[in-house]
């Protein structure tokens, strides 16, 4: 179990601080759930503490791995199919590993086929939410701005093309 003030990551709303543990009565049934805290603009989020092995919850990655991801960006390969059902669900899939790297694959992949040749509605709602994924779990492990670690993210992307 996870403690108040402790950081953890939502695979699909990113890292936040647990500012709670809520008792809510579902059903008849009293189930205690995690207040987790996001950052950027500041949204919470309820996680049942009895799913979060299921969910994927888990505690934020060290500051050292944090820069190690930052610092691969740029020799991320990516191979995106071009059919955009499969692509979309591979992504999926990739997002809700909670796996940093994966994550990081999923933005630069998006943003390659971004500059390409444009991405659809769901694809760019998909690369805001993963960016924000990846930038919350940076910005609590490192104790940096999002706006510093977005602008490093994005000049590792810039700085190939």
């Amino acid at each position: 179990m996870y403690i108040v003030g402790e950081n953890i990551v939502h695979p699909l709303h990113g890292a936040g601080v647990i500012e709670a543990i809520d008792e809510l009565k579902i059903q008849g049934e009293t189930k205690l759930f995690y207040v987790l805290r996001i950052p950027k603009g500041s949204m919470t989020v309820k996680i049942p503490v009895a799913a979060c092995d299921d969910i994927g919850v888990r505690r934020i990655v060290d500051a050292e791995y944090a820069e190690r991801v930052m610092n691969s960006f740029k020799e991320i390969t990516v191979d995106m199919t071009q059919n955009w059902n499969k692509r979309y669900r591979e992504n999926l899939l990739k997002i809700r590993s909670g796996d940093l790297m994966e994550v990081a694959g999923v933005i630069k992949g998006l943003m390659e086929r971004e500059r390409e040749k444009g991405l659809s509605n769901g694809e760019r709602k998909m690369l805001r939410s993963a960016k924000q994924i990846l930038i919350s779990e940076i910005v609590l492990s490192q104790q940096s701005s999002y706006e510093e670690v977005e602008r490093r993210l994005n000049d590792a992307f810039n700085q190939e093309y």
